[in-house]
């Protein structure tokens, strides 16, 4: 089958593991679908930042970056992310620390939207899509 018409689950250990029935990402019609991040630690899967949401962004960008690494694609190929942030007062924070990654070149399409909680108590997660190749 051609790539229009399959998927490929992308995974790595840079990155933490699924915390439910999901992949990290998966390749599909010329498009990469990563998966929220939240600041866990790969290799402990614990929570980092300990409540500071800019230690949390980092881990999450950081872990976001990972997994797009492990599909051979840069923040630079990204074009659509969600933002979701437990307290939008954390907005400006957050927006500095993912301007320091998703600035160069075109700046993906955004929505960043506040949710009454996160998964492990996390004060943010943020997903995105990707353009292939």
């Amino acid at each position: 089958m051609g790539s229009g018409t399959s998927a490929e689950a992308i995974t790595t250990a840079a990155a933490p593991a699924p915390v439910g029935p999901y992949n990290q990402a998966v390749k599909a019609g010329g498009l990469l679908f990563c998966s929220g991040q939240i600041a866990l630690d790969p290799a402990s899967g614990v929570l980092v930042g300990g409540g500071d949401v800019e230690a949390e962004t980092r881990q999450v960008l950081t872990n976001l970056q990972a997994v797009l690494s492990a599909a051979g694609c840069t923040a630079q190929q990204v074009v659509r992310t969600t933002v979701f942030l437990t307290d939008l007062a954390d907005f400006a924070k957050v927006n500095a620390l993912y301007a320091e990654v998703f600035s160069a070149g075109v700046s993906p399409a955004r929505a960043c939207v506040q949710v009454a909680a996160l998964p492990k108590g996390a004060l943010v997660e943020i997903d995105c899509i990707a353009l292939l190749g």
